[in-house]
């Protein structure tokens, strides 16, 4: 009997707990990242402020958990993808990658706004950061489609002037030892895939292509097969 009750109610705790996650991202969705507070949040559950604080300390910690939940989801669902792609193809892998980071994004429109977009004012994330681990798997995927694309995109980048001096000491403690191979122009083409993936994911996620395009679909697939040619590479057949 004891096991059993213990039971139901870690299983109504977990359920409770997904619950206030849910409420506090739909809350985002209606009034922005300064909506997210205990209280509303226990407003909405038809709970006490008092009830609430038995699953979250403080808002901060509530943000910090949404947020780790959030990064840990992309993170998973872009590797899946990197690693469902046959590992000979470089093309394939930067799409399929790609495209399951804008398929995450639309799916989860607030959660790319609290970790990419919209911060939550007033918040102090822990030191390291909310989601050190999910981050680090983004970044070094993001890092890995430049390394996959290097040996095809290397000879146009022969007078690159970049130096380990231009990047910050934070990115390259993540990329360095992951990639140990790479030269600073290969990070510099990291961060420039970066910025055509994130974005047009970033305008559509946010309305900006609503009114001017009518498949924002095909327009990232555009934009992803002429970042492949740029890079030289072919997608095989």
């Amino acid at each position: 009997m004891g096991t059993t009750t213990r039971g139901r109610r870690e299983r109504l705790r977990a359920e409770t707990t997904a619950e206030i996650k849910k409420v506090a991202l739909e809350l985002m969705a209606s009034g922005g990242p300064d909506a997210i507070t205990l209280r509303a949040i226990a407003r909405e559950m038809g709970m006490t402020a008092n009830a609430i604080y038995g699953y979250f300390a403080t808002r901060d910690d509530l943000v910090t958990t949404l947020i780790n939940n959030v990064y840990t989801s992309l993170a998973d669902t872009v590797d899946a993808a990197w690693d469902t792609a046959p590992a000979q193809d470089p093309a394939a892998r930067i799409q399929a990658w790609a495209c399951a980071f804008r398929n995450w994004a639309l799916a989860n429109r607030e959660g790319f706004r609290l970790i990419y977009g919209d911060p939550v004012p007033g918040y102090r994330p822990p030191e390291g950061g909310a989601a050190p681990d999910a981050a680090l798997r983004v970044c070094t995927g993001i890092t890995a489609l430049a390394a996959a694309a290097w040996p095809y995109a290397e000879r146009h980048y022969a007078d690159s002037d970049f130096a380990w001096s231009d990047f910050d000491a934070g990115l390259l403690d993540k990329v360095r030892p992951a990639f140990p191979d790479l030269p600073p122009s290969a990070v510099a083409l990291a961060l420039r895939i970066w910025s055509h993936l994130h974005g047009l994911v970033s305008l559509e996620i946010y309305g900006h292509l609503q009114a001017q395009a009518l498949s924002p679909d095909k327009l990232f697939r555009e934009e992803l097969a002429q970042l492949l040619r740029s890079l030289s590479i072919t997608p095989q057949k």
